[in-house]
């Protein structure tokens, strides 16, 4: 039996054991990588360069395109190398700083989407309070607020967990590291403080999902209301990328965590955690630009020069 302040270590989950398929993960999970680089990267700098989109709106998908960098940069190249190399470790603080910087992009993600869900319905339902109520000011407070909560959030998760004593292995069921695969290797009912921390933090994230509901619920009411063909695709077609997001992001990382026991396993696993950890910020850039000609157009002016 083994301690917390003995483990050095931690053996993440494979994609598989045969050399052949480890070289094909690796180039896989390459070529995702470098889409996700490629694509938040051109969208941080198309916003940044181009004036017409200093919006509020644009701002957010700004501070969206970093954090999607982020937490991809976060999971993917340490499952690259490992899949390069043929090895499965992670070292115990690097395994501490994958669990806070994880927690932290999520979450922070999560956040933003409900802001952004705010800027849409301001937008659509209250149209001439929308320089009032989203001002440049209050842009930068409202994502300053998300970033400082959920840094709090990551660093008080992952100072808990890793204060627990480990002393069932160093074997994870995952192929990054992340809170419940921690808690699973402890041996102390002193996991109940972490567990408030959770409980805590699904309020915060329910409070979230009703929030996202509610405005949805008034942006279809007022959209359907819309006189005009036009005016009716101008709006869904700035709503609907990040709804097909949200959608994306909270049913799998909500069937993640509450999946029941007896259709759990470890390809499902994986399948569902590359699902919510490395999908979304990959197709972010596409799913965004697709419907939003401004976007399309500032990138395709910024692939030209």
């Amino acid at each position: 039996m083994s301690n917390s302040s003995s483990i050095t270590q931690f053996l993440l989950l494979a994609f598989a054991d045969k050399r052949k398929l480890q070289l094909v993960h690796f180039c896989l999970f390459l070529g995702i990588y470098l889409a996700a680089l490629l694509g938040n990267g051109l969208i941080i700098t198309a916003i940044a360069c181009d004036h017409h989109l200093h919006t509020p709106m644009y701002f957010f998908l700004l501070n969206l395109a970093v954090l999607d960098l982020g937490s991809i940069s976060t999971t993917l190249p340490k499952a690259m190398a490992n899949s390069l190399w043929d090895t499965r470790s992670i070292s115990y603080w690097g395994c501490a700083a994958q669990i806070f910087l994880f927690s932290f992009f999520i979450t922070a993600e999560y956040c933003l989407l409900t802001i952004m869900a705010y800027d849409r319905y301001v937008a659509i339902c209250q149209p001439l309070h929308y320089g009032t109520l989203l001002g440049s000011r209050a842009c930068v407070h409202m994502a300053a607020a998300a970033w400082g909560i959920v840094f709090l959030n990551a660093l008080l998760h992952m100072a808990s967990t890793f204060s627990l004593p480990l002393c069932k292995g160093n074997v994870l069921d995952q192929f990054f590291c992340e809170v419940p695969q921690i808690l699973k290797l402890s041996c102390s009912h002193s996991y109940l403080r972490e567990a408030g921390l959770i409980v805590a933090s699904v309020c915060l994230g329910f409070s979230c999902f009703v929030f996202l509901v509610l405005s949805y619920v008034q942006i279809f009411r007022a959209v359907l209301r819309i006189p005009s063909e036009q005016g009716r695709h101008k709006a869904f077609s700035t709503c609907l990328p990040h709804l097909a997001m949200v959608s994306l992001f909270l049913s799998t990382a909500v069937f993640s965590h509450l999946k029941p026991p007896s259709i759990s396993s470890q390809v499902l696993d994986l399948v569902v955690a590359v699902l919510y950890s490395v999908v979304p910020p990959a197709v972010n850039p596409l799913i965004y630009s697709m419907r939003n000609k401004e976007l399309k157009d500032a990138v395709w002016k910024l692939m030209a020069r």
